[in-house]
């Protein structure tokens, strides 16, 4: 910038004359005009075109965004769907299952009625079931009974049913006849193949019960000895 600083007005206005160094200042600022016009109008469209492109790049976010929620909401829905799915087979499985278990118990029953030479012969408790009534402390019980003898006759007895269990201060057992109004006919049986005796009982409001013991006694006769067979089972109620 030192040749700048070495012009000398005087010796140019001098040297071309008063209307030459006026015509020659205002060219030169109009030059000047000029090219920061040019200027300024260049980077104001690249200005222009920038924030085009930014609002076009915007425009795109927020398109891959809406397009990125949709599939969210998408998958979610999936992710729903097979978890539903997947809970309803469960319950199948769990139900044909349970079916499965029933029809092989069913099975068990029926061949130690039908085919007593597959068991161990001689009287059989088969299954203890236990149930709640609409009263509060009151119950149904249901005892099956099996015989499995390859000459069958008929086998006469009845049966006993005693809870065990504890109070507030001890343990104790309580017999059928203590809970239950039940004459001594309801509780006899007489069967060739198997019987089902059933009642109803009431337990005292502070016992605790714990396990059931069920006895089926054959009373002596002229065609079958004594015999007396236990069961005991945990306190469990059935649905």
């Amino acid at each position: 910038m030192k040749w700048l600083a070495k012009i000398n007005l005087g010796i140019v206005i001098e040297r071309l004359g008063t209307f030459k160094s006026a015509l020659f200042l205002i060219t030169v600022i109009s030059l000047c005009l000029f090219t920061g016009y040019r200027l300024g109008n260049y980077y104001h469209h690249f200005q222009l075109t920038s924030l085009e492109q930014q609002k076009l790049r915007l425009e795109q976010l927020y398109q891959q965004q809406e397009e990125s929620i949709a599939r969210i909401h998408t998958l979610e829905v999936e992710l729903a769907v097979e978890q539903l799915a997947n809970k309803k087979a469960q319950s199948l499985l769990k139900t044909a299952a349970q079916e499965q278990f029933e029809v092989k118990k069913q099975l068990a029953f029926y061949e130690k009625v039908m085919a007593p030479e597959k068991q161990a012969a001689g009287l059989l408790v088969e299954n203890v079931k236990l149930t709640a009534t609409n009263n509060p402390r009151q119950y149904n019980f249901q005892v099956t009974l099996v015989q499995q003898q390859l000459k069958r006759r008929y086998s006469k007895g009845y049966i006993d049913i005693a809870f065990q269990g504890r109070t507030s201060e001890k343990s104790i057992t309580l017999k059928l006849s203590d809970v239950a109004k039940l004459d001594t006919k309801d509780l006899k049986f007489s069967f060739q193949y198997f019987q089902i005796i059933s009642g109803t009982f009431t337990l005292p409001e502070d016992f605790s019960p714990e396990t059931v013991l069920v006895s089926a006694i054959l009373t002596k006769s002229r065609w079958q000895k004594y015999l007396k067979k236990d069961m005991q089972v945990p306190w469990q109620l059935s649905l």
